[in-house]
C-alpha cells in the first residue's frame, strides 16, 4: 500500500538535494536513494542505498511511495548506455506511484534561436539528445498505455547551490569571488535561459503533488532569458568585482571541464552558438509557480559559494 506522504528522491546531486529540501519544507516524508549510502542530508530524511538500474532492488525501495522523483545524475559519456537501463528499471519498479523525471533540452536539437516550448519537436541532432528524446517518448507512451503515471520536468542549464560542473558553476563563481578570470562558452551576447536549482526543485515538487500534471512534459520555472554577459554583470555587481571573462569559443578543456567532459559536450556546443531560450509560460499558467528573480538567485548562489569555499 502506498503511503501518500512518502516521496522518494533518486539521486543526491544538486537537483536531488534541492528537491529533498523542498519536499521537507512542504511537510512530506522523504527518502533519498543513492549508490554510495553517503550524503549530507537534513535530519529526518531516510537514506537508502540502491543501484537504480536494478529493478528488483528499486521495487523494494519505492514500494511504499506516492511519488518517485528521478534526479539521478549520469555523466555525459555514460548516458547512451545508462539512461535506457535506468528507464527500464523505473518502468518496472514504480507501480502505482507517480513518477516525476528530470529532462534536458538536448532532446529538441538546434532551433535556430526560436524559443523552446513544450510543443517544440523532438529533433535532436546529437547522440545524447536522440537518446534523451527516445526516453521521453517511451515515458509518455507508457503513461498513455496505462503502465505508469509520469510527468516530465524540463530544465535549462543549471546553476545554484552545490552546482559545480555547469556553465554557471565552479568555472564562474569561485573565480568571481577571488577577482580572477571566469570562463564562458561560445557567444556571450546571445540570450540564454538558466535554471536556478531551487526553482527546479519547486517545479518538480509541484508536479509530484498535482494529479493534473501527469501525462505530459512541462518546462519548469525559469527566469526571463538574459545574455551571459548580462548575467556576468549582475554577478560583478553582487561581488563588487567586475568580471574578466575568458571566452571558450570552441569545445576544449578549461578549468573544471576536463578533456573527457568536453569531448562529450562538443556535440551540444550549439547551446552556446545560438539563442537558447526556454519558455515556462505553460507551467506558470497551470500551477501559478514562477521563477526566482535572477538577481536574487545569483546572490544566493554567490553566498553559497562564498561560505562553502567550493
Amino acid at each position: 500500500m502506498s503511503d501518500r506522504n512518502r516521496h522518494v528522491v533518486l539521486g543526491t546531486g544538486p537537483a536531488g538535494l534541492a528537491l529533498v529540501d523542498e519536499l521537507l519544507a512542504r511537510g512530506h516524508r522523504v527518502r533519498a536513494v543513492n549508490r554510495s549510502g553517503r550524503a549530507a542530508l537534513p535530519d529526518g530524511v531516510e537514506l537508502v542505498t540502491a543501484d537504480v538500474t536494478d529493478a528488483a532492488r528499486l521495487r523494494e525501495v519505492v514500494a511504499d511511495a506516492a511519488v518517485v522523483y528521478n534526479c539521478t545524475h549520469v555523466p555525459y559519456q555514460q548516458q547512451p548506455d545508462a539512461l535506457p537501463r535506468i528507464q527500464r528499471a523505473l518502468l518496472a519498479a514504480v507501480g502505482e506511484a507517480t513518477l516525476v523525471t528530470v529532462e534536458t533540452l538536448n532532446l529538441y536539437g538546434p532551433t535556430g534561436g526560436v524559443p523552446m516550448t513544450e510543443d517544440t519537436p523532438f529533433a535532436a541532432t546529437s547522440r545524447k539528445g536522440r537518446v534523451r528524446a527516445g526516453i521521453a517518448r517511451r515515458y509518455l507512451d507508457a503513461h498513455r498505455a496505462g503502465d505508469v503515471r509520469v510527468a516530465l520536468g524540463m530544465a535549462a542549464d543549471f546553476f545554484g547551490p552545490r552546482t559545480l560542473v555547469a556553465s554557471l558553476g565552479a568555472s564562474v563563481f569561485p573565480p568571481a569571488l577571488r577577482g580572477a578570470n571566469v570562463a564562458a562558452f561560445g557567444d556571450i551576447d546571445l540570450p540564454r535561459s538558466y535554471t536556478y536549482v531551487p526553482d527546479l526543485a519547486r517545479g518538480l515538487a509541484t508536479l509530484g503533488e498535482r494529479d493534473e500534471a501527469a501525462g505530459r512534459l512541462w518546462h519548469l520555472p525559469v527566469a526571463p532569458a538574459r545574455t551571459t554577459r548580462q548575467v556576468f554583470d549582475l554577478i560583478g555587481e553582487i561581488t563588487g568585482k567586475p568580471l574578466d571573462v575568458d571566452v571558450v569559443a570552441e569545445p576544449r578543456p578549461w578549468g573544471p571541464f576536463d578533456e573527457a567532459f568536453m569531448a562529450e559536450y562538443a556535440e551540444l556546443f550549439y547551446w552556446h552558438t545560438e539563442p537558447f531560450v526556454m519558455d515556462d509560460s505553460a507551467f506558470t499558467a497551470a500551477f501559478g509557480v514562477g521563477a526566482t528573480p535572477l538577481p536574487d538567485a545569483l546572490a544566493a548562489t554567490v553566498r553559497w559559494f562564498a561560505v562553502s569555499g567550493s
